[in-house]
């Protein structure tokens, strides 16, 4: 009796722990997913940047000169923030995304 226990708690342990490695591959190809299509938008001009997200949310103005653009939105109830650094020739140099998928 004791030994089926154990053999039932130890499956139910190998099920969840291949259950948490799905969910850790899938963050991260929609991690890198996101960064590939951020990339794309690397030395581009803001204006394009502004054509395809809009005005951004909030604009952030760093020690360098250089100013963030920053998008909000939300899905499924969580925040998705998507910062663009754009350089003083206006032109995105960096990128950064949080909760976006």
């Amino acid at each position: 009796m004791k030994r089926l226990f154990f053999v039932i708690l130890y499956t139910l342990l190998i099920i969840s722990l291949g259950g948490c490695q799905n969910v850790s591959k899938k963050i991260e190809d929609t991690t890198s997913k996101e960064a590939k299509q951020l990339s794309k938008w690397l030395n581009k001009s803001e204006e394009d940047l502004k054509s395809f997200f809009g005005q951004p949310d909030k604009v952030e103005f760093l020690k360098t000169r250089n100013r963030n653009y920053v998008y909000v939105s939300e899905k499924y109830k969580i925040k998705c923030e998507r910062k663009f650094e754009v350089n003083p020739r206006n032109i995105v140099v960096g990128f950064s995304s949080k909760n976006c998928f």
